[in-house]
């Protein structure tokens, strides 16, 4: 009977979407960061996309790049020539105690690997697992 009971109750919270620890979120989204990161280096315009939210706002000089596919426009260049012109890599991630918005930063590197900057991001969940960049201010990198 005890048994049953327990799984009973797990099945319940995998029906409910049973929270993951705040220490897992925070994982997730480091992840998700380096992941998103690693797509510029491998020249993966496409996998860039996928991290990118249907509402993703970019703010850049000039004005905010709305949605997908306008920040997928103002990155194309980025990913155009063999080398990447810059890299990132999270320093900091905190994520609501709500689960559903996080927050990362961290340094910005030219070619030639000096800090020119600092990104910040903040990612959603929009699914099980799936996290997606809906703000971005990065610096103002070459391209």
């Amino acid at each position: 009977m005890v048994v049953i009971a327990c799984a009973a109750l797990a099945a319940l919270g995998i029906a409910r979407g049973a929270r993951v620890a705040p220490g897992g979120l925070r994982a997730q989204v480091l992840e998700a960061e380096r992941n998103f990161a690693a797509t510029m280096a491998r020249r993966d315009f496409e996998g860039f996309t996928g991290y990118l939210s249907r509402e993703a706002v970019f703010m850049r000089p000039g004005g905010a790049a709305r949605g997908k596919a306008a920040v997928a426009d103002a990155w194309r260049a980025y990913f155009d020539k063999p080398a990447a012109p810059f890299s990132w890599t999270p320093q900091e991630v905190e994520v609501l105690a709500s689960g559903t918005l996080a927050f990362s930063s961290g340094p910005v590197f030219d070619a030639a690997g000096k800090q020119v900057g600092r990104f910040n991001s903040v990612w959603r969940l929009e699914g099980p697992g799936t996290w997606r960049v809906v703000f971005d201010r990065g610096c103002d990198c070459p391209r």
